[in-house]
Order: C-alpha cells, then sequence, then structure tokens
C-alpha cells in the first residue's frame, strides 16, 4: 500500500512539473524597412501560450529610451493569443538596431526580439537612398 501511495505521488509530481506555459511567437524580428522621420513607429509581436499552464508576461525590456514596449496586462491561457506593442521613436534619423527582452513564467523565461530598419531624414526619400 505505501509503494502504491508513493507512486501515485511521484506521478502527480512529474506531471505537475511538466505543466508549464510556452510562449511561441509569429516572428521574433520586425523590419521597419525604411521610413520616413516623424512615421508611425507602432509595431506589433503577436504570440501564442502553447503550453498548457497560464502565461505572464512578468517585465518587457528595450535596450534604449527610444524605444518602448507595452507588455499584456493579464494573464494568456493556453492556446490563448496575446500582444506586445513596441513604439519606436522615429524623431531619431538613422538606423533602427534594437532588442526588447521579454521576461515570462514560460517554458525558456527570456526571449529576445529584435526591431530594424532605418528612419530618413525630412526631405530623403527611398529613391535617394538608393543612390
Amino acid at each position: 500500500m505505501k509503494k502504491l501511495v508513493f507512486f501515485a505521488l511521484a506521478l502527480v509530481c512529474t506531471i505537475a512539473l511538466n505543466a508549464q506555459a510556452k510562449i511561441e511567437f509569429k516572428t521574433t524580428e520586425i523590419n521597419y524597412g525604411t521610413i520616413a522621420k516623424g512615421s508611425d513607429g507602432i509595431r506589433v509581436f503577436e504570440f501564442t501560450n502553447t503550453g498548457d499552464q497560464p502565461l505572464v508576461i512578468q517585465d518587457v525590456k528595450s535596450t534604449c529610451g527610444c524605444t518602448v514596449p507595452e507588455k499584456p496586462e493579464g494573464p494568456i491561457g493556453p492556446g490563448e493569443t496575446g500582444q506586445i506593442q513596441v513604439k519606436y521613436d522615429t524623431k531619431r534619423v538613422g538606423p533602427i538596431r534594437k532588442t526588447i527582452t521579454v521576461y515570462s513564467n514560460a517554458e525558456k523565461g527570456v526571449t529576445p526580439l529584435k526591431i530594424k530598419g532605418e528612419v530618413l531624414a525630412e526631405g530623403k526619400s527611398v529613391m535617394e537612398k538608393t543612390r
């Protein structure tokens, strides 16, 4: 009887340890391309909780103040989708190369996301850039 109780307890613990949230992004990199100064700098990273426990995005950090990420407020249930919105300050002219780091309770707790592109100065066009 003791062996049966021990086996059942071990099985429950193993199942509980394997239950976990998992985060799967549609893409981990967004390319703004070549955009004009003052353009809309908002982009969205979409993800799904492919695990079997609620996913909690604990924090989202950027490598600089020119990129402002917004995380979902509540937990994302198994099979549900969510978004992390990123706003880049397009008043800054030049190349865009930034990393947004997502901290969560998912299987891999830290996920890096990247944005890239280039903001052109006023009066410059994509055609002038390619010359």
